[in-house]
């Protein structure tokens, strides 16, 4: 069979040795109509090849209930357009610093520790979906004419667990499923990493940001033989809310590219070009040093990477600094990169005169209220993204006591008798003001993204211990659910009846912005605090006035000539206007 081939020392297209030279690029944080131009940057950059993942949990929101899956597809179909291959990397389990690392929350959920594991139930359902979604692989491999030419087996899995059964067992899945393409594994350039995270007769490649010499040192202990590839050279990184924006040198980078190539090995830029963590996607990591079981770190919602190509397809000095050492690789001139997509032809701001109180949001959108012994988690709500309304009462008379949350997961606006109390976190569970009964309490609890590395990743969120006052837990606990999700259906958002101006309250804002030639734009929030933002229906992902990030990128393809419908679900205190530049 001609195609493409693992060889002894080299990777082989129809008998002829290629390195490949490929950059990541998600399909899911890149607007569809911006597919071809991103590629063609890719090409242009010098790369003859784009990686994506495949997020589990975006196509399965509940069991057996998928969501365009064919999207993998179509993407497939635009890099072979582009003149690309392709790699695949399905997982289950991504990492990507995306929500829950790909796994969907009702898995993970349900099974616990389990994932990532041998245990039936969770192969049960790994099974399930490699079923559905691997028919877009699996038609568009190379020698069937597409362009895939190599599928992962999970995913850095060293960095986790060390289940070889559960390994091989992936792999064998893949196979029974039609991939004839090689399978090969990623992991960190450590001893315990690989020897966790590969298997026999997979080829093995590893992940760094520099010291490619050491890194591929430490490969060729547990491989002699085979090609040597970085399937992820840390060109970048991310940002947390709250933290400093990360930046990495350009002319560094380049060298530690260099390096890569001048060992002889190929290489998979990450990220070549991220794109955003639209509606609420982004993750969450967790500190604390190797352990990675400490504060809560959320990702923001631009997964710009410091990327050669970044957030907006442009080029960035990284970009030709690239692109000058890749071009000593072609076998042709490179071609010059694409024209830039069209930009917002002038600033333009919107005051957002309507507003609907967050109770009126909940009753139109949210789940029924129910009562319950103990605070029910997100997952036993079926929450994967948006929040919870807990309310609990003090009884009495008593006197003033401290109100605490126990395993609070991941902030909660607390109202005590209808007046807000305070702001509730991991690192701070009790409220400044001792409360005395009879009062109701509410805690209006947001997830800021699930855990994507790590020993602590599938962990619950919302309230997953209890709510204490004094030492006292209060029971009859009363839970109702707002997912994210329920504003993709935009004409039950236009049918909440407006309560007039929010003066900043929390709450759902609506106004118009009028456009008069549509472009990529960027959109800032002067006053606002935290909470989400939709353009015509499109979900932006989520603001936050901690920074570092402090404007959210609208797709060009998002925006119209003439009015735009501009919503903001504010959930501290919000502004007033919104500003498109």
């Amino acid at each position: 069979m001609n195609g493409f081939r693992v060889g002894e020392d080299d990777f082989e297209v129809d008998g002829r040795p290629v390195r490949l030279l490929s950059g990541a690029m998600h399909y899911f944080r890149v607007h569809e109509a911006q597919w071809g131009h991103r590629l063609a940057m890719l090409r242009a950059m010098g790369l003859n090849c784009v990686e994506t993942y495949v997020p589990w949990n975006l196509h399965e929101p509940r069991p057996g209930t998928y969501r365009d899956v064919e999207v993998l597809g179509r993407f497939l179909d635009a890099v072979r357009d582009a003149g690309l291959w392709a790699i695949v990397r399905p997982g289950p389990y991504i990492c990507a610093e995306w929500e829950n690392g790909g796994l969907p929350h009702w898995l993970t959920g349900a099974v616990g520790a389990r994932a990532r594991t041998r245990d039936e139930e969770y192969l049960g359902h790994v099974g399930r979906w490699f079923r559905r979604v691997l028919p877009q692989v699996v038609g568009r491999q190379r020698h069937r004419g597409g362009p895939v030419i190599m599928v992962q087996v999970e995913n850095e899995y060293g960095s986790y667990g060390s289940d070889g059964v559960y390994v091989r067992r992936l792999a064998d899945l893949l196979l029974a499923e039609g991939v004839e393409v090689p399978l090969f594994t990623s992991d960190g350039p450590e001893d315990h990493m690989l020897t966790g995270g590969s298997i026999p007769g997979v080829l093995a490649t590893v992940n760094f940001g520099s010291g490619a010499r050491a890194g591929f040192a430490t490969l060729r202990r547990h491989r002699p033989t085979g090609p040597l590839m970085c399937m992820e050279f840390w060109c970048g990184w991310f940002d947390h809310w709250g933290a400093e924006h990360v930046v990495r040198d350009a002319e560094d980078a380049a060298a530690a590219l260099r390096e890569i190539l001048e060992c002889g090995a190929s290489v998979n830029l990450y990220m070549a070009h991220g794109g955003t963590n639209f509606a609420g996607w982004a993750g969450a990591n967790r500190g604390g040093g190797a352990l990675h079981d400490g504060e809560l770190q959320p990702d923001v919602t631009s997964y710009d990477y410091d990327a050669p190509v970044d957030e907006f397809g442009r080029a960035t000095p990284k970009f030709w600094a690239f692109r000058e050492v890749l071009a000593e690789y072609a076998s042709a001139p490179l071609p010059d990169p694409p024209p830039p997509p069209p930009s917002l032809d002038g600033p333009v701001s919107a005051v957002l005169s309507e507003w609907v109180p967050l109770d009126a949001v909940l009753d139109a959108l949210g789940s029924p209220e129910a009562e319950y012994a103990v605070p029910p988690t997100f997952e036993e709500l079926d929450v994967d993204r948006g929040l919870v309304r807990y309310a609990v009462t003090v009884p009495g008379p008593r006197e003033p006591y401290p109100l605490s949350v126990r395993g609070l997961r991941d902030r909660a606006v607390v109202y005590v008798d209808g007046a807000r109390a305070g702001v509730l976190t991991e690192g701070t569970p009790t409220l400044l003001d001792p409360v005395a009964g009879h009062a109701r309490v509410e805690l209006w609890v947001e997830s800021l993204g699930r855990v994507n590395y790590g020993p602590r990743t599938g962990e619950a969120k919302g309230i997953t211990g209890g709510i204490l006052h004094e030492r006292q837990y209060l029971h009859g606990v009363r839970a109702r659910a707002l997912r994210l999700d329920a504003f993709d259906v935009a004409s039950a958002v236009r049918a909440i009846p407006s309560a007039g101006a929010g003066e900043g309250r929390p709450g759902l804002y609506r106004g118009t912005v009028e456009v008069h030639s549509p472009g990529d734009a960027s959109l800032a929030l002067p006053g606002w605090t935290r909470g989400f933002v939709w353009v015509n229906g499109f979900n932006l992902g989520r603001y936050w006035s901690a920074g570092p990030q402090t404007t959210l990128y609208v797709p060009g393809p998002v925006l119209r000539a003439g009015a735009n419908e501009v919503w903001v679900l504010e959930l501290e205190e919000g502004g007033e206007s919104v500003r498109l530049a």
